[in-house]
């Protein structure tokens, strides 16, 4: 009888533990990229709202490694429970095609939130670097093949894949520098020891208005309002354009109702004013799109991203 009554006990328990009204501990948002890159501050930006509307503390965790895939990894083994979310971009629509043997699947492991932000990406050099429009920084290159460099967030980051694309398209070679995240490669650039860079509008910013870095084109198909003054890289390469994105999955089988509570106030917080006016400050565009419209986008970059693989020879080394 002893036995019978502590096992209803535990099994009481149990059942009122489970009961227990999402969220009922603090939330982990991962991100896969060094601190001070663009989906690190846009994590963060999130974790502080999303702590005031759930009532718990909302942390973010640097989960740093093979493009992504060393924080997809964890979260794609956590528990379904929505208390550990993946701050997802480009890799969890490309690491397939780059990393053959990869333990986690895009599809079959993870459960989409919502695209939250996407970004241009802005065409910089170093100011001593002799040119001033893409077509100079192409005519450059072309003179002094293989001598230019770049850097990217890591192997098959957007950084990374754009700027294949934009050596594919203008028909020249460059040096690809693989970082941790985004900031370091940034401050390279900043530091000179770095020629040119493809990269999300946040970062670079503070550098572009201070004179440090020279921008000269943005990655979109027309002009942007937030620099109405540069040309699209499109004007000297026809039908050149990519953008980065930012979202949010959570593990396979994390259930609807935590799904759910968790879009609304991702959305919830891209309707307020100050924080959409934040977003906006640094470059990036508000979306907010439902679960199913988001996974619908994630595969849709797949293919579009697999064939530029296929088409460029990119690899991960």
């Amino acid at each position: 009888m002893v036995r019978i009554g502590l096992l209803m006990s535990v099994l009481v328990f149990s059942a009122a533990a489970h009961a227990q009204p999402y969220p009922s501990k603090p939330v982990r948002l991962i991100n896969a990229f060094a601190p001070g890159g663009a989906s690190d501050v846009v994590a963060r930006s999130f974790a502080a709202k999303l702590t005031d509307y759930l009532g718990r503390q909302v942390t973010v965790e640097n989960r740093v490694g093979a493009g992504g895939n060393v924080a997809a990894e964890y979260v794609a083994r956590s528990p379904a429970d929505g208390y550990t979310i993946l701050m997802g971009t480009l890799f969890l629509a490309t690491n397939q095609s780059l990393y053959p043997k990869l333990t986690w699947d895009t599809q079959r492991d993870f459960a989409p939130i919502s695209m939250v932000t996407a970004s241009p990406l802005i065409l910089c050099v170093h100011p001593s670097l002799p040119v001033k429009s893409t077509k100079e920084l192409i005519a450059l290159a072309k003179k002094q093949p293989g001598e230019l460099n770049f850097p990217s967030a890591g192997n098959g980051t957007s950084m990374h894949l754009s700027s294949e694309l934009f050596n594919m398209m203008a028909g020249i070679k460059t040096l690809h520098v693989p970082y941790k995240g985004s900031g370091p490669g940034v401050l390279d650039l900043v530091s000179g020891r770095l020629h040119f860079m493809l990269n999300p509008m946040p970062e670079p910013m503070p550098f572009i208005q201070a004179g440090r870095l020279r921008a000269i084109a943005t990655s979109t198909a027309k002009r942007i309002s937030a620099l109405p003054d540069l040309p699209p890289v499109a004007d000297a390469i026809p039908g050149f354009e990519t953008i980065t994105w930012q979202g949010f999955v959570v593990p396979a089988g994390t259930p609807k109702d935590v799904v759910d509570r968790l879009h609304r106030e991702f959305v919830r917080a891209l309707k307020d004013p100050e924080f959409a006016e934040r977003m906006r400050g640094m470059g990036l565009e508000i979306y907010g799109t439902a679960p199913a419209q988001f996974g619908e986008f994630i595969r849709n970059e797949n293919i579009k991203w697999t064939k530029v693989i296929k088409a460029t020879g990119a690899r991960v080394d």
